[in-house]
């Protein structure tokens, strides 16, 4: 039961169905998900203070994970007890997101909270994420407290690249696949091949062991910025093409070329349920090109961030893919989002990113 105020979306007491309260609810009337649960404590009091607390808390735990970088989650939204609300590091700034209706009526609380814990020079919150549509918000950039520049240099594990907060994807880069940037970097050789490669975050990592780097992706505004990260980093072994990487992958099977590193990070195939049918023939089809493509004991990495695919089924494709590709592929690793990305076993929404590391023997 839910007892709903009059003044719509907010926090609310939820009851079992005996009319027996059972905690605290953020309230979104018009949303597909009109309850998002806080708290299970009927006696807790959704204020200030706890919103500091719950700040603080998911503050702290990232303090104890080993990240060598200056961005970061801070925090992951369910996972961390803040149901539809992303907040990301980026050096003295920070990057928000909120995204229903119900957490709308605790912003100023919530950014009193992330001042108090943190001191930031300034906060930006990117509001132009669709999902603010179906809670019937307007889509926005905007700047809540301090200045926050166009671009923030990120240093991940020796290697600097420029983030985009205020236009850039995400909140301004994509920090979930820090630790997997930085595992291929180190297992990285030969010939490599960074698809989807955007402002050429893999590549980057790639580069200091490969003898070459093709980074490859369909924005040639993407790759400017790629470029500029090069030079950042004083790197010269990455060549930069603007194209399809499906026409890329064809063209190249069909060339009979050769790489000992290859990188698959698409966007998401999947953005809907009902998109997933085809979205599983996209995937089988660039992993099993890129497959074909790999040297004797060549290595894939292989990436999905489509929320609809589930671990199960992103093995399948890849399992379909390996037997149409005529190679025998060995599974090394299967990998997900970075560690200050928690995805809670009982709440499946907090896990998207599904990753897996391949070997050609």
């Amino acid at each position: 039961m839910i007892r709903q105020p009059a003044t719509g979306a907010g926090v609310v007491p939820v009851l079992d169905h005996r009319g027996a309260p059972i905690g605290w609810a953020l309230w979104s009337p018009t949303s597909e998900i009109r309850l998002r649960l806080l708290d299970q404590d009927p006696g807790a009091s959704i204020d200030d203070r706890w919103w500091h607390r719950r700040i603080a808390t998911a503050v702290e735990r990232r303090a104890a994970m080993l990240i060598d970088s200056n961005a970061r989650r801070l925090i992951h939204g369910e996972a961390d007890g803040c149901p539809s609300f992303i907040c990301d590091q980026y050096d003295r700034w920070l990057v928000v997101q909120l995204m229903s209706a119900g957490l709308e009526q605790v912003r100023p609380r919530l950014l009193a909270a992330l001042t108090d814990a943190l001191r930031p020079e300034g906060i930006l919150a990117r509001n132009d994420v669709a999902l603010r549509a179906k809670e019937r918000l307007p889509l926005s950039v905007e700047l809540v407290a301090g200045d926050v520049p166009r671009e923030i240099e990120v240093v991940e594990h020796g290697v600097r690249f420029l983030a985009a907060p205020w236009d850039g994807q995400k909140t301004g880069a994509f920090l979930d696949q820090r630790e997997n940037r930085i595992l291929v970097g180190e297992r990285a050789r030969g010939r490599a091949l960074d698809c989807f490669s955007y402002h050429g975050s893999f590549a980057l990592h790639m580069a200091r062991r490969a003898e070459h780097v093709v980074a490859l992706d369909a924005s040639a505004l993407a790759l400017a910025r790629a470029r500029l990260n090069c030079e950042r980093n004083g790197i010269h072994n990455v060549e930069l093409i603007t194209a399809s990487a499906f026409e890329f992958l064809t063209a190249a099977d069909e060339q009979r070329r050769v790489f000992e590193t290859i990188v698959l990070d698409p966007p998401a195939f999947a953005k809907t349920r009902a998109a997933l049918p085809s979205a599983i023939r996209g995937y089988k089809d660039i992993n099993m090109r890129a497959m074909r493509l790999l040297a004797p004991g060549g290595l894939l990495f292989t990436a999905s961030c489509s929320f609809h695919l589930s671990k199960q089924d992103f093995l399948d494709m890849l399992r379909s893919a390996a037997a149409d590709s005529g190679r025998t592929i060995a599974l090394r690793m299967v990998l997900g989002q970075a560690v200050d990305h928690p995805e809670l076993l009982t709440i499946p929404e907090t896990g998207y990113l599904k990753a897996a590391l391949l070997e050609a023997l």
